[in-house]
């Protein structure tokens, strides 16, 4: 542990018998039997955790508390009682306490409580650095991070930046795909021209062609006038094909064409029309898997994955989620004209054990809620979104005894698989290795648990 544990018990063997105990669980404890050595102490070395009796001869544990709460904020304080009220329990948390143990104290117990506190007060101490992190953490335009999935993106982003190479860029919805393309044009040769963006899988099978590729005036009903294309709108700039694993098949090979050649015909027309145009595409589908179920035309793949950018999953980027927290609460406190300053350590504890299956969408929902709920200056976890506020992550196994409450193989499966991608960080190739699956299986049990 390397905890510096402040003890103040008047209790002599009690101090020694907590000292014997604390430093054989690698803690390291200093004790006095008074408040005001206590408070000499403090002002004089460093402790990471206080731990207090209630009882002490010359002032109160709780008075005692009251002032370590105000004067150092930051240092969790135990209470230590033989009185096991809840009028205690609640008046030392009022007084600003950490946790409550009652006497006889279990070592246990009070290890867990210390070893608690201890978490807290580092995660604390990360929280209070987050007002200046977004001005000296690595970025790379409006893409935020310093875990290592991020900074090993970045300098893949800014290598292939200024290129005209086509990206294919994956990775599970939300994770900041389209964040990655627009940054890519904005640093790039081209960043004087447009970037023109269209979801595949959001505009009709029978429109899509005429949205890519323009049409001339009678094409079909409706067709009033010659429209262009967006190949034509994105000239000299950047074309993002999101959700391109959603193209329908018949309508693959003209794109194709198109990339090939690097031009395009419009619907109805006998002349084709030259483009200059980069493409970056996205999708949260494995389209190795829809090449080998012959959904996506592997032609295609290769021609649009010329270089491959896999987004990092939120939950594999440890506490990139509190900057990114800190980043949205800047933004919504301002728009709600809400003077919120940060969040608590019980609230960043919440959201750091959360498993984020909606990524970094999924965070800025959460913290706008959180601002629009909160009566404070902090977001404290009650301002959270229920199932953030309740989440557990699912343990495989039940561990109990009673076959009634014993949960049937495919659970187990489920359960397993989720842990293991969640454990690689999302990384779905590395995840079928483990497991000794093809990756074309792992798709399609991943879809049938309801992971896109």
């Amino acid at each position: 542990m390397n905890g510096r544990i402040l003890i103040i018990e008047d209790d002599h063997d009690m101090c020694e018998m907590l000292e014997a105990d604390l430093r054989g669980r690698g803690f390291t404890p200093s004790w006095y039997t008074c408040g005001s050595e206590g408070i000499s102490a403090l002002g004089s070395d460093i402790f990471d955790v206080i731990l207090i009796d209630i009882n002490l001869p010359d002032i109160t544990g709780l008075e005692l508390c009251r002032q370590f709460s105000a004067n150092y904020p930051d240092i969790p304080v135990v209470m230590m009682t033989a009185f096991g009220s809840m009028e205690t329990a609640i008046s030392a948390i009022r007084a600003g306490a950490y946790d409550f143990i009652t006497k006889p104290v279990d070592l246990d117990i009070l290890a867990l409580s210390l070893k608690r506190a201890l978490n807290h007060r580092t995660l604390q101490e990360k929280v209070n650095l987050l007002s200046n992190a977004i001005k000296q953490t690595q970025c790379f335009d409006d893409l935020i991070g310093e875990s290592q999935p991020m900074k090993e993106l970045f300098v893949l982003l800014t290598r292939i930046a200024d290129t005209d190479i086509s990206v294919l860029i994956t990775g599970e919805s939300g994770s900041g795909k389209e964040l990655s393309a627009r940054a890519l044009h904005k640093h790039s040769r081209r960043s004087k021209g447009p970037i023109i963006t269209i979801n595949c899988s959001a505009v009709p099978e029978t429109l899509l062609e005429s949205e890519l590729f323009g049409h001339v005036r009678g094409a079909f009903t409706d067709a009033k006038n010659d429209r262009k294309g967006l190949f034509s709108e994105a000239q000299n700039g950047t074309l993002f094909l999101d959700e391109v694993g959603e193209l329908p098949s018949a309508l693959q090979p003209k794109l194709l064409r198109a990339l090939e050649e690097r031009r395009v015909r419009p619907v109805g027309g006998n002349t084709e029309v030259p483009f200059d145009v980069r493409i970056i595409a996205a999708t949260n589908r494995d389209l190795e898997s829809a090449v080998e179920d012959g959904t996506f035309r592997e032609d295609l793949f290769y021609r649009l994955n010329v270089f491959h950018l896999e987004m990092p999953p939120l939950r594999a980027r440890g506490t990139d989620i509190l900057l990114i927290t800190k980043h949205f609460l800047e933004r919504f406190s301002c728009r709600q004209e809400k003077h919120v300053k940060g969040i608590s350590a019980q609230a960043a504890e919440k959201l750091l054990a959360y498993s984020w299956p909606g990524n970094v969408r999924e965070l800025r929902n959460a913290v706008e809620h959180a601002v629009a709920l909160t009566a404070y200056d902090t977001i404290v976890p009650e301002d959270l979104p229920r199932k953030i506020c309740t989440y557990q992550d699912e343990p495989i196994l039940s561990g109990t005894h009673n076959p009634t409450e014993l949960i049937p193989m495919q659970e187990v499966e489920r359960r397993y698989i989720l842990h293991v991608l969640k454990t690689t960080g999302g990384n779905r190739t590395l995840t079928a290795k483990i497991l000794k699956l093809d990756r074309k299986t792992l798709y399609r049990k991943l879809q049938l648990f309801g992971v896109g």
